[in-house]
């Protein structure tokens, strides 16, 4: 299965088949196997195993290099069906190993990125080592040190905390100190071999022990006057601030794009629960309630999918404007997923947290997914990133000429990833904001969408609002530090962001034959949750949309089809 010509390559149809039925208790990737695992703070075996035969580490290595890596959105659909099955798998295994590698594909040498990619291709994993647990995620502030000596090669000191695969890893990419000179100048990236490490220069610190992610290898690293040489720098010499933004606009969007399964997984869950409990007389499923919660979180995995999509796709079609909307979908995806699922929680209740039988797998599901809100990047520092971005979107939103064409549209064609075309802060107009006055003008006058441009012309008129408050926003509300309010406008920003991904989805696949995504109604369930983030509506879904969503998710359920928009067939 190791091909990796675009025509003999697998993909995720083929990772489905081989992953299997999840609810088969014989399966030796099922859930009960990945739920016992779990218990022993371990990924199931054979997880491990089906990916190094499916040779996932291709798909994080360009294809200029040998790999399966030329779209964003493709790599995505990969790598969710193992965060389907078990999130810890999808960190642990792959996703960790992506985080690394994308500050080398977008800022190493020629040798740096040959090197790395003949470690994944043979099925290596390589380690970030950005974290030490006193600063938090403030690059700025990270003390482990690489000093320069005369001779050109450096000497590292100090430790890194909170490593996935710390251990594991046969490569690393540290983020040091090479400078004691304040501002953005004084750090560096570098790609270290261990296999070329002194080792009694280096060891590793204790595994953390974690709520979520259990299965994940988390340790640290310390370091003691380990000489390395001039070649492992990443770029150049104090650009490692300047590489990291630039990486962290693709795992911003990609790694909660992955995420997503965990709560296509967590409604499964639900529903083989509500349709087979007895309550009253009748199911837990019969009580309206029950079916406007789940309805509910139905819209927000369609929500988060149309952001997810959108994002990734705008990666290769709007690069200009990825440092703005990356930090927007991870604080998007991440929010609206662990709302979801805890809403859900209370629809289980007493079995959302049994950590065996049928249903165990919902609460590993769950204290997996908080790692996605946090991990890597806060939600807060997401916000932090926006922010400072907005007043000039703000003051370019003239210059907005409408999004590419089929922006959203799933699986369309794509030019290639070009790492070198992303800014370290948008530069181009906010094409996203301007959708909702688009569409509501596009829309208004036809009576099948009345609705529809009703709903756009509020997030339209909220769009403008927030347009005029961010162009107003004085240089120190911009800062880290400045008044919550200055953030509020950055979440409400979001939240246009969000509709306007909504309505380009709906509008660039309503003629690609599939009847639910031409349906206005899953769109105006989307737009009507994201009202609770204007302060112009509860969010909750009236029985008029939430009855017809509830009905289409059993439908899927019995067909064994994905929830999310793509709605692809899933074993089991």
């Amino acid at each position: 299965m190791s091909g990796t010509g675009p025509a003999a390559r697998p993909g995720a149809a083929e990772l489905e088949r081989a992953f299997g039925d999840p609810w088969d208790p014989a399966n030796p990737v099922g859930h009960a196997a990945t739920v016992a695992a779990d218990e022993r703070d371990e990924v199931v075996a054979g997880g491990e195993r089906l990916l190094d035969a499916y040779g996932l580490g291709a798909e994080f290595v360009p294809v200029e290099l040998g790999g399966r890596l030329d779209r964003l959105d493709r790599l995505v659909e990969v790598v969710r069906t193992v965060f389907r099955r078990d999130p810890a798998l999808g960190l642990g295994y792959g996703a960790a190993s992506f985080i690394a590698a994308v500050n080398v594909w977008s800022s190493g040498s020629d040798e740096q990125r040959r090197r790395l990619a003949d470690l994944l291709l043979g099925g290596g994993r390589v380690a970030t080592l950005y974290h030490e647990l006193e600063h938090g995620n403030d690059l700025a502030g990270a003390a482990f040190a690489a000093r320069p000596q005369a001779d050109g090669t450096l000497r590292l000191h100090g430790h890194k905390e909170v490593v996935s695969n710390a251990e594991r890893a046969g490569a690393m990419v540290v983020f040091a100190r090479t400078s004691d000179a304040p501002g953005s100048r004084s750090h560096t990236q570098l790609l270290l071999e261990k296999d070329g490490l002194p080792a009694d220069r280096y060891r590793y610190r204790p595994r953390f022990p974690s709520v979520g992610m259990r299965g994940v290898r988390l340790g640290g690293i310390e370091f003691d006057d380990c000489p390395v040489g001039p070649e492992t720098v990443v770029g150049r010499l104090g650009q490692g601030v300047e590489n990291a933004f630039r990486s962290f606009q693709i795992t911003r969007t990609a790694l909660p794009a992955m995420a997503t399964p965990i709560l296509d997984t967590g409604l499964r869950t639900t529903l083989r629960f509500v349709r087979s409990r007895r309550l009253y007389g009748g199911h837990a499923g019969d009580l309206p309630l029950v079916r406007r919660t789940v309805a509910e979180a139905f819209t927000d995995l369609l929500v988060c999918d149309a952001v997810a999509t959108t994002g990734t796709r705008a990666v290769h079609l709007l690069p200009g404007a990825t440092a703005l909307y990356s930090p927007a979908v991870k604080y998007l995806v991440s929010k609206r997923l662990m709302d979801a699922m805890d809403r859900l929680s209370v629809v289980l209740g007493a079995h959302f947290y049994l950590r065996e039988g049928e249903f165990a797998i919902f609460q590993k599901q769950l204290r997996d997914l908080q790692v996605v809100g946090f991990g890597h990047a806060a939600r807060v520092v997401c916000l932090s990133t926006v922010l400072p971005q907005l007043p000039g979107a703000a003051r370019r939103a003239a210059r907005a000429g409408g999004t590419p064409a089929l922006l959203s549209r799933i699986g369309a064609p794509l030019p290639p990833l070009d790492f070198g075309r992303l800014a370290l802060a948008a530069t181009g107009p906010d094409e996203l904001a301007t959708v909702p006055a688009r569409m509501a003008e596009e829309l208004a006058g036809s009576t099948d969408h009345r609705a529809l441009a009703g709903l756009a012309a509020v997030f339209a008129a909220e769009a403008e609002r927030v347009r005029v408050e961010a162009s107003a926003l004085a240089p120190r509300d911009l800062a880290v530090g400045g008044p919550a309010d200055a953030l509020e406008i950055a979440a409400r920003w979001t939240t246009v962001v969000a509709a306007a991904c909504c309505l380009t989805t709906w509008r660039d696949n309503r003629d690609g034959g599939d009847p639910f995504l031409a349906d206005p109604l899953w769109a105006e369930a989307a737009l009507t949750r994201l009202l609770g983030g204007t302060g112009r509506g509860d969010g909750r879904l009236p029985p008029e949309r939430a009855e017809p969503l509830y009905r289409a998710l059993l439908d899927r359920d019995d067909a064994g089809l994905g929830f999310d928009l793509a709605r692809r067939e899933l074993p089991g």
